[in-house]
């Protein structure tokens, strides 16, 4: 057993009793059933306390990965705590690939898929939405597997660490396919929000960098899936923006190849490489918030009229896109999204003083927050923005009688079981 520890950014301090690191899904079992009040712990990106316990935090990280793909039902099955890098790396290594991938490959696929992470892409959903089942050990320490066949499944997908302790994942698998990714710089926020569905739809997974108090875009990720070995032709101009080769100068050195050189999806689709500091090393905070596709561009002239207020805290915004899903406590159920992310630099007096103004300003077009971001809203406002959030708590009342994996931020942001 070790003592308590922080989250990966170092703005949270855990508050269990205890950390504890079973090397089996059978000393997990016997964890469960010994400790009143737990957690799963995956790799610590979450900056909200999700994770944490006043009892004790079970670490995943200890599990044998034994990634299992089964080319017959095209899925595959990996130990919840492993981290995306290692599976994609091994799926391609094989000839598979996955349907999406978060900006990370440093997430644990527990971690990332109980709390909504989602990657990009118009036509894509979120990275819970290839889940075919879990494997968790519920509140009496029972082992159980939830899958397709089970109308559970929805709500235990994005699961927020309340249904149990998630050992293993299946995951939908297709065939490996190979990406090319553009930059175009300073394109115009008045050509980008014009144009913004055209923008998002020029490849398979876009995303945005900006700073609203700029009058450009920084940047302009293109990531586009090649079919058949053809290539498109690279514009030397997009959408106002232009075509930057970062070949010819110095990119930093924990970021995937940007400069059109196509390669497998497991090194394009991420931005951040898995033997890299993965984002700003953790010296960061971050939010994001989902409004739905109709509002995207209202929400974006909002926040850009609260730029002034946001620069000087903000290392970047990342705005990108997901399809709607089915996934009770989703924050795309049934509805395409514009994702609006936040990289703070690490001012949390600042930024807990701007998230109450930012979601006010964005209160008439009801956003969703990203489960393991920072965020303000309470238990009135989340109910009210997820429709299945009463089902939720009933299940979960089901799996869990005791609140044996209920904790302070479900009680926050959800309210009494």
């Amino acid at each position: 057993m070790s003592s308590t520890t922080t989250n990966w950014a170092g703005n949270l301090t855990y508050s269990a009793e205890t950390v504890l690191h079973p090397t089996s899904a059978t000393e997990v079992q016997q964890l469960v059933a010994q400790w009143p009040r737990v957690r799963a712990l995956g790799t610590r990106h979450s900056f909200t306390d999700i994770a944490d316990t006043p009892g004790a935090l079970i670490s995943l990280a200890e599990l044998d990965p034994a990634i299992r793909i089964d080319p017959a039902t095209m899925t595959v099955s990996v130990a919840g705590g492993t981290s995306f890098g290692i599976l994609i790396n091994e799926l391609e290594k094989h000839g598979f690939a996955l349907h999406n991938t978060g900006s990370l490959p440093h997430i644990s696929v527990a971690g990332a898929t109980t709390t909504g992470t989602h990657g990009s892409g118009d036509g894509n959903g979120i990275l819970s939405t290839a889940i075919a089942a879990v494997e968790l050990v519920t509140a009496d320490g029972s082992l159980v597997t939830v899958d397709r066949t089970s109308e559970h499944l929805p709500a235990l997908a994005v699961g927020l660490g309340a249904f149990g302790i998630i050992t293993r994942v299946t995951l939908d698998i297709e065939p490996s396919y190979r990406v090319r990714q553009d930059v175009y710089r300073f394109a115009p926020w008045e050509t980008v929000l014009e144009q913004l569905d055209d923008v998002m739809a020029s490849a398979y997974s876009v995303s945005l960098l900006a700073d609203f108090a700029s009058p450009t875009v920084m940047q302009i990720w293109l990531k586009t899936r090649l079919a058949d070995g053809i290539e498109p032709e690279v514009a030397s101009t997009l959408f106002g923006g232009v075509w930057y080769d970062d070949s010819e100068e110095l990119a930093p050195e924990n970021v995937n190849q940007r400069a059109s050189v196509p390669g497998p999806w497991s090194e394009r689709m991420p931005h951040f490489r898995l033997d890299g500091q993965p984002s700003n090393g953790g010296d960061e905070l971050q939010s994001e918030y989902y409004v739905a596709r109709e509002h995207g561009v209202e929400a974006l002239e909002v926040l850009r009229t609260l730029g002034t207020q946001i620069s000087p805290h903000l290392l970047i915004s990342e705005i990108r896109t997901a399809a709607a899903d089915s996934l009770w406590m989703s924050p795309a159920y049934q509805r395409d999204v514009l994702c609006i992310g936040f990289t703070w630099a690490k001012h949390p007096a600042e930024v807990a003083a701007l998230l109450p103004v930012i979601e006010e300003a964005l209160a008439p077009f009801a956003p969703r927050q990203h489960w393991g971001k920072l965020f303000h809203y309470g238990a009135g406002v989340i109910h009210e923005r997820f429709p299945r959030s009463g089902d939720f708590l009933a299940l979960q009342r089901e799996y869990d009688p005791q609140g044996k994996f209920w904790n302070p931020f479900l009680e926050r942001t959800l309210g009494p079981r």
